[in-house]
C-alpha cells in the first residue's frame, strides 16, 4: 500500500500563492505518474496537472501558466505551486500516484489517492 499526505492548503487573497506538497510512504518499488485534482462543491473532481517520473508534465487548461507542478524521486513528493490565485481556483486539492508496491502476493500497480487539503481563495 501507499499513503499520501498532502499539506500546503488555507486561505489566500485572489492575486496570491500557495504551494502543495505530496509525499508518498509505503512499500513503494516506483511512482509512475503523480498529479493533482481538485473538486469544487457540487463538482466532478478534475485534473489540474500531473507529472511522470521523466519529468513530462500535463495542465488543465484552466491553471496553464499559473501552476507549476514538479517532484523529487529520492524523496517520492511532488509539488504544485500555485500563483495568481483566482477564486475559481478554490476547492479541496487531491494528490494522486501510480506506483507499482512490494506486496506478500507479488508486485502490485495502482492507483493512490491523499485525503485533500482545501485550498480557499477570497478577500
Amino acid at each position: 500500500q501507499v499513503q499520501l499526505v498532502e499539506s500546503g492548503g488555507g486561505l489566500v487573497q485572489p492575486g496570491g500563492s500557495l504551494r502543495l506538497s505530496c509525499a508518498a510512504s509505503g512499500s513503494i518499488v516506483n511512482i509512475h505518474h503523480m498529479g493533482w485534482h481538485r473538486q469544487a462543491p457540487g463538482k466532478q473532481r478534475d485534473l489540474v496537472a500531473s507529472i511522470n517520473r521523466g519529468g513530462s508534465t500535463n495542465y488543465a487548461d484552466s491553471v496553464w501558466g499559473r501552476f507549476t507542478i514538479s517532484r523529487d524521486n529520492a524523496k517520492n513528493t511532488v509539488y504544485l505551486q500555485m500563483n495568481s490565485l483566482k477564486p475559481d481556483d478554490t476547492a479541496v486539492y487531491y494528490c494522486n500516484a501510480e506506483a507499482t508496491t512490494n506486496q506478500t502476493t507479488g508486485f502490485m500497480r495502482a492507483d493512490y489517492w491523499g485525503q485533500g487539503t482545501q485550498v480557499t481563495v477570497s478577500s
